[in-house]
């Protein structure tokens, strides 16, 4: 699911070996590392994709619980049903 913002729609989702294979540039001549602008917005990707995985968990948990009670209340009305 793609979800679009304010800003345009949102990049596609992370997957574990976006993550494990991201290769950072090197920072400019005299220093040395990552350049730390490149690595803090990919974390920050990173932050806001994990965000949206567990708000998907969240809802998709409830929708479960409230999928089993509806279950479990159709089974009742049957096995009463059943018993009249």
């Amino acid at each position: 699911m793609n979800r679009g913002t304010v800003y345009g729609s949102t990049p596609p989702r992370l997957h574990p070996r976006n993550v494990r294979d991201r290769q950072f540039s090197s920072v400019g001549f005299g220093r040395r590392g990552l350049d730390p602008q490149e690595v803090r917005r990919f974390l920050h990707r990173v932050a806001l994709e994990l965000a949206t995985l567990h708000q998907d968990v969240a809802r998709l948990n409830e929708e479960n619980m409230r999928i089993k009670r509806a279950l479990r209340d159709w089974q009742s009305a049957q096995a009463q049903q059943r018993q009249s």
